[in-house]
């Protein structure tokens, strides 16, 4: 992805989402350009995730425009979002439990195809064994990145809390993102799996990837990226660098606090 109208891979315009009476999201503006780390913090109830659905097509705004590089794909599906580079991981885990680590990591590359059709599957005709072994070694190798590699053969539904994200994290971007959206990332993880996790996102922004997180582990949130942006009621309270978001006054305020 090269990045669309001013730099922005992805761009939310004036998006706007109410549940009723009750309005979650209110004319939010939102960018990220490839390479970067973006932050989205803010209360209980701000908004995050409500705006995480927008982005992956999830929900539809009742307001508003998403343009993914320079598109507008406001009404497109997320099976289209995340074919076309768009990738997400979400709060509460959602790992095919029945199949093993390196399963999980595979079935994320199997949308393309194994090539040569049915028949190619049934008589496992060597250009589709090819294409298996390639996403396989793909697969080792995402796993590997993500200090996994040892998991390969374990079964997903039996991983603690911690390894269980990271195996996530290696299914969203085992082919190859453009864009990932991760909520919530670090939740459930012990220190040695957050620098790991935190390695695994420098390296993919590295790579061009445009990178946005909600987290509430505000401390991992200003070492990792190179920008914030504060939810509040719905708004965007603030936005800059990191140190720029814990000087400002009102997000001290609204959810800082004063230390």
């Amino acid at each position: 992805m090269s990045g669309g109208t001013g730099g922005y891979v992805l761009r939310a315009s004036g998006i706007g989402v109410s549940f009723g009476g009750v309005r979650a999201l209110a004319g939010v503006d939102l960018g990220i350009r490839a390479g970067e780390v973006c932050g989205l913090i803010g209360p209980n109830g701000a908004g995050k995730t409500t705006l995480f659905d927008v982005l992956s097509g999830i929900r539809r705004p009742d307001r508003g425009r998403i343009l993914l590089d320079g598109a507008d794909i406001t009404r497109r599906s997320p099976v289209w979002r995340a074919r076309h580079g768009m990738r997400r991981t979400f709060q509460r885990q959602q790992l095919f439990g029945q199949l093993t680590v390196a399963d999980n990591v595979l079935v994320a590359q199997e949308w393309r195809g194994g090539g040569g059709g049915p028949a190619a599957d049934l008589l496992a005709l060597p250009a589709r064994r090819a294409r298996e072994r390639a996403r396989r070694e793909r697969g080792g190798r995402v796993l590997a990145d993500c200090g996994i590699g040892a998991l390969g053969s374990s079964y997903a539904g039996g991983l603690p809390v911690g390894r269980a994200r990271m195996v996530e994290l290696a299914r969203a971007v085992a082919d190859r993102p453009g864009v990932l959206l991760l909520d919530e990332p670090a939740s459930g993880m012990s220190a040695p799996e957050r620098e790991q996790l935190a390695g695994v996102v420098r390296r993919l922004a590295a790579e061009g990837c445009a990178v946005l997180l909600v987290e509430h582990d505000v401390a991992f949130v200003m070492d990792l990226c190179t920008r914030v942006v504060v939810l509040d009621l719905g708004s965007v309270l603030a936005e800059g660098t990191p140190a720029e978001v814990r000087a400002d006054r009102r997000v001290r305020e609204a959810y800082l606090g004063p230390a």
